[in-house]
C-alpha cells in the first residue's frame, strides 16, 4: 500500500469519526431562519440550515450531529438528532379557522411553523381572535405541530398581551399544567402534629413579617428575644417550601423549569401556583407555619456568639410594610418599636462591618410604576433603599452566609458536598482599565495592588461622588464593570459582598436554588449529606433562567416607560447621558429614570459626531461639542414606539426657543389631568 493511500485512509476515519460526533447544545435561530447550536463546552457553534432542525425550536436544548467540519477554520455544520428540552411551550398569535381544523399563526420574528389545532381543543377561540396557544405534541415523524388553545386575549387589552408576550417569549410558562395544580391543591392545610413534635417550637417568640406594600407571598421573618446575660436570640425563619415540593413530583418539575418567578410592572408570574406561594407557605400572620430557621444568639455589640440551623413552627404576630418600619425607625414610636430600633441597629453595624471587610457599596435606584385598573402607568415613583429594607437585607444575608459557610465544611471522601453556592468573581482587569481611565477624569484613582484594594478603591470612589452629577454614571458603569453573580457547585467567594462563603437560602418561593439549599442542608443535620451528581446541571440552568427572568423585567420596565411617555410627545425635559454609541447617546431623565435614544442622524445639521470610546462621549468634528456619560442635557420627546419597546428623543440646543423649556413637575401634573 503506497504511502498516499494510507494517508487518505486516514483522512477518511478522521472525517468518519467527525460525522459520527454527537454534541448538546442550545439551538438560536436568527431572522433568516439560519440557526446555531451554541454548544455547552464553550467548543465552538454547530451550524444548522432550517431544512435540518427536524422538531426544534428557538431556544430549545438540542442532540446535534456534527457532519461537516472545516480543518482549517473549525467551523462545524451539522444536524439536530433530537430535542432534549423546550424553551418555550406557550405561544401569542393568532387563530386561522376551516372547516374542519384551524391553525394557530405565531406572533413572532424568529421562523417557527404554524400549531395544528383540532376544532375540540379551540377552548371557545373565534376565527381571527388573538390567543395563548401550547405546543402540547410534535414527535420526529409529525408533519405538523399539534397545539391547544389556553385562554383568548381580549383585543381591548394592549397590556394584558404585551406582558404575556415578554413571558411566552422568555421561555416562561404562562399558566400551571392541571396535573401541578392538582398536586397543589392536594397539600394538606392543617400543619401535621407529628411534624410539629419534630421541630423546634417558635410559636410563643415574638415574630414579624416586612414587605413590600403589595407583597402577597412572605418568604421570610425575623423573630427576637431576650436571653440571660444581655444576650439576645434573633432567628431568621424562612418559609419551609421542601416539606411540600419534594423531588421528582410535578410540582417539583414545574418549578425547577421556571426556576424563578418573574416580577413585572403590574403582575408577578409565580414559580409554584399560588396555592404555595399566597397560602401555605407563605408567613401570613395569625398562623402557624412550617419554617426552616437560622437562629442566632448575640451580645448586645451585635456579635455572633452561637448560631442554630434547623426546621422550626412559628407563628407571625404582625405583617409590616418597609413604610411601617421606616417610620418606626425614624419617630422610635409604634407597634413592637423596641424590638425594630434594636434590630436596626444590629443590622447598620453587621453592615457596617461588611463594608469594613471589602463589601462594595453599589446602591442602583430602582422605579416603580402608578398603574389605573387598566394597568395604564399614571406616575413613576423611584425608590430609594432605605433604614427598613437593609435591616431585613442585612438578616438574609447574615442567614445564607452561615448556611453556605456550615455546608462547606462537610466533606465525603475529602471532596467538598454538591452545593449551589452564589458567587461573584473578582472583577476583569481588561474591563476596568477604560473605567478607571474614565474614573480618574473626576478625580478618582484606583489601586490595584489587590481584589481587597479594588473594592477599598471602588467605595472610596462611591462615597466621594455621592451628591455629586456624576454619582449616577460611576456606578451604573461600576456595575458594568463587574462580573454577574450565577449558581455553581465551584465555590470562589462572592467579591461583591466580600463573602468566602454564600447561598441563596431566605427566598424558596420565588428562587428555585433555595429549595436546593434547603434540601441539602436537611440531609447535613440528618447526617446523611445528599451527592447530587447533577446539582451543577441545575445551577447552570438556575443561572440561565434567573438572566432570562431579569431581561424580561427589564422589558416590561422599557414597555411601560414608553407607554408613559407617549403622553408627552413634543414636551423637553432635563435628562443625563447614560449611555454612548456609534449611532447616537442615551438620555435618562431625571424626573422618570425614562430612557431613550438621540440618534446621530438627529444630531448631523449640528455636526458631524465621532465616538471615542476611552472617554464614553460623541465628539463633534467641527465644533467639538461633546456629549459624555454623566452630562445633562435637555431633551424633546420626538417617538414612542411600544411594539419596539423604544423612546426617541431629540437633542434641545438651550435657549435655542421657547419650545425648548423644560417642564416643571406641577406642569406635567397639570396636563396629565386634563
Amino acid at each position: 500500500m503506497s504511502k498516499k493511500t494510507s494517508k487518505q485512509k486516514k483522512q477518511k476515519q478522521k472525517q468518519k469519526s467527525v460525522t459520527a460526533q454527537l454534541l448538546k447544545g442550545k439551538l438560536e435561530v436568527t431572522r433568516s431562519g439560519m440557526g446555531y447550536v451554541v454548544i455547552d463546552n464553550g467548543s465552538g457553534d454547530v451550524l444548522v440550515r432550517p431544512g435540518d432542525f427536524m422538531n426544534a425550536l428557538n431556544g430549545d436544548v438540542v442532540r446535534v450531529k456534527v457532519v461537516r467540519e472545516n480543518g482549517r477554520t473549525g467551523k462545524k455544520e451539522g444536524k439536530i438528532t433530537e430535542v432534549i428540552s423546550r424553551r418555550q411551550t406557550e405561544f401569542i398569535g393568532y387563530i386561522q379557522l376551516s372547516t374542519n381544523f384551524a391553525f394557530f399563526v405565531p406572533d413572532t420574528d424568529k421562523p417557527m411553523p404554524d400549531l395544528f389545532i383540532p376544532l375540540t381543543s379551540l377552548n371557545g377561540a373565534k376565527n381571527k381572535d388573538r390567543v395563548v396557544a401550547r405546543l402540547v405534541k410534535w414527535e420526529k415523524e409529525d408533519k405538523k405541530p399539534v397545539g391547544e388553545v389556553v385562554s383568548v386575549m381580549q383585543p381591548e387589552d394592549e397590556n394584558d398581551a404585551a406582558m404575556k408576550e415578554l413571558l411566552a417569549q422568555a421561555g416562561f410558562p404562562l399558566f400551571f399544567p392541571e396535573d401541578v395544580l392538582e398536586e397543589a391543591e392536594r397539600l394538606p392545610d392543617v400543619l401535621d402534629s407529628e411534624e410539629i413534635k419534630k421541630r423546634k417550637d417558635c410559636r410563643e417568640i415574638r415574630t414579624f413579617t416586612i414587605d413590600p406594600v403589595d407583597a402577597k407571598d412572605f418568604d421570610d421573618a425575623i423573630s427576637i428575644r431576650k436571653l440571660a446575660n444581655g444576650i439576645y436570640e434573633i432567628g431568621v425563619h424562612i418559609a419551609d417550601v421542601s416539606y411540600y415540593v419534594h423531588p421528582e413530583t410535578e410540582l417539583d418539575e414545574e418549578a425547577y423549569k421556571r426556576a424563578t418567578s418573574v416580577y413585572l410592572p403590574d403582575r408577578v408570574n409565580p414559580m409554584l401556583p399560588e396555592r404555595i406561594s399566597n397560602e401555605l407557605c407563605s408567613l401570613r400572620p395569625h398562623e402557624d407555619k412550617f419554617t426552616f430557621s437560622a437562629i442566632f444568639q448575640m451580645n448586645a455589640k451585635g456579635e455572633i456568639k452561637q448560631y442554630w440551623l434547623g426546621r422550626t413552627v412559628i407563628h407571625s404576630d404582625h405583617r409590616f410594610t418597609y413604610e411601617d418600619v421606616q417610620e418606626i425607625i425614624e419617630t422610635k414610636e409604634g407597634k413592637f418599636a423596641e424590638d425594630i430600633l434594636l434590630l436596626n441597629d444590629f443590622a447598620q453595624k453587621m453592615r457596617k462591618k461588611r463594608f469594613s471587610k471589602g463589601a462594595i457599596n453599589f446602591s442602583s435606584q430602582e422605579v416603580r410604576f402608578k398603574l389605573d385598573e387598566k394597568g395604564k402607568p399614571v406616575g413613576i415613583v423611584v425608590k430609594e433603599s432605605k433604614e427598613a429594607h437593609q435591616l431585613i437585607e442585612e438578616f438574609m444575608l447574615l442567614a445564607n452566609r452561615t448556611v453556605a459557610e456550615n455546608i462547606s465544611k462537610i466533606q465525603i471522601n475529602k471532596k467538598q458536598i454538591p452545593f449551589p453556592y452564589r458567587v461573584h468573581d473578582q472583577p476583569d482587569a481588561e474591563r476596568l482599565a477604560p473605567f478607571m481611565e474614565f474614573a480618574k477624569k473626576y478625580g478618582h484613582k484606583f489601586d490595584l495592588s489587590s481584589p481587597e484594594s479594588i473594592a477599598a478603591s471602588f467605595n472610596q470612589m462611591l462615597a466621594d461622588a455621592k451628591g455629586k452629577p456624576e454619582q449616577h454614571v460611576l456606578e451604573q458603569l461600576g456595575i458594568r464593570t463587574m462580573a454577574k453573580a450565577v449558581y455553581t457547585t465551584e465555590n470562589i467567594g462572592h467579591y461583591g459582598l466580600a463573602f468566602e462563603f454564600y447561598c441563596h437560602f431566605t427566598s424558596p418561593i420565588r428562587r428555585y436554588p433555595d429549595v436546593l439549599v434547603h434540601r441539602v442542608l436537611e440531609t447535613v443535620l440528618q447526617g446523611k449529606p445528599m451527592i447530587d451528581k447533577k446539582m451543577e446541571e441545575k445551577c447552570k440552568h438556575s443561572s440561565d433562567r434567573e438572566r432570562a427572568a431579569m431581561e424580561c423585567e427589564r422589558a416590561g420596565n422599557k414597555y411601560k416607560q414608553v407607554e408613559y411617555m407617549r403622553d408627552y410627545l413634543g414636551e423637553s425635559f432635563e435628562g443625563v447621558v447614560s449611555g454612548v454609541a456609534s449611532f447616537g447617546f442615551w438620555v435618562e431623565t431625571v424626573e422618570h429614570k425614562c430612557e431613550g435614544l438621540v440618534s446621530l442622524i438627529g444630531l448631523s445639521d449640528y455636526d458631524d459626531f465621532r465616538l471615542v470610546e476611552s472617554d464614553y462621549s460623541l465628539v463633534g468634528r467641527r465644533s467639538g461639542r461633546t456629549f459624555r456619560m454623566g452630562d445633562k442635557v435637555t431633551i424633546r420627546v420626538v417617538a414612542a414606539n411600544l411594539e419596539k419597546r423604544q423612546l426617541d428623543y431629540e437633542w434641545v440646543m438651550e435657549g435655542k426657543s421657547e419650545k425648548s423649556k423644560v417642564k416643571s413637575e406641577k406642569e406635567t401634573g397639570k396636563r396629565k389631568k386634563k
